[in-house]
């Protein structure tokens, strides 16, 4: 697993059905703990609300899922919301819906459709990225030559994660495993062969990669 979609940003959305409101709100999360933290914190800040329903995915693999209706009937709430996250192919995400009682009772549909009406609709305010695991690689080069290489492999679309500065320049750069060989190939180019990319680590990053 080297790529998979997540939130763009954490937000909220509200969806309403025969009075009853249902908030969504979406937080990206990395552990368990994170979106259980998250449902403490809306129960706090929400405690006028009748049901807490939450349903989140964790893991470059979607490892992790659970969902729970929170004294709402039994598979009409945290279920339809962990099935919209699923559909949507997101993971590192918790979902939690709020909902405020509007005296009417919906039946089973009519919340299956709320809770997950309001998922999609937070979904669709935040937007998704894709998270990509990048190797990071150490570039040395002299001081004279810092400026011009950091500019050209940033033109090229490589990204540069940290520059250090001591008796030479340490470039720590970015690039997807795919990429590497291009990435080897661009960098003896802008060195004239004598800068020699070492893989140092990885890490996982959002958005576009070289």
């Amino acid at each position: 697993m080297t790529s998979y979609l997540t939130i763009g940003r954490d937000g909220e959305a509200e969806v309403e059905a025969k009075h009853s409101r249902f908030l969504c709100t979406l937080q990206r999360v990395e552990a368990e703990d994170d979106a259980r933290a998250l449902v403490a914190r809306l129960r706090k800040q929400h405690w006028d609300a009748r049901h807490h329903c939450t349903a989140f995915v964790i893991g470059p693999d979607a490892a992790i899922q659970r969902s729970s209706d929170d004294g709402e009937p039994a598979g009409t709430a945290g279920a339809p919301m962990l099935e919209v996250l699923r559909g949507a192919g997101v993971s590192d995400v918790a979902a939690v819906v709020t909902r405020w009682f509007g005296g009417t009772l919906l039946g089973a549909g009519g919340l299956v459709r709320a809770y997950g009406d309001a998922v999609r609709a937070a979904l669709d305010s935040v937007g998704t990225v894709r998270r990509s695991l990048l190797h990071e690689l150490a570039l040395e080069v002299d001081h004279a030559d810092a400026g011009r290489v950091e500019g050209d492999l940033r033109a090229r679309g490589v990204p540069v994660l940290d520059v250090e500065y001591a008796t030479r320049v340490r470039l720590l750069l970015g690039a997807d495993p795919a990429g590497v060989e291009a990435l080897t190939s661009a960098v003896a180019s802008l060195t004239s062969g004598a800068g020699e990319l070492v893989v140092v680590g990885e890490r996982w990053v959002d958005g576009p990669l070289f």
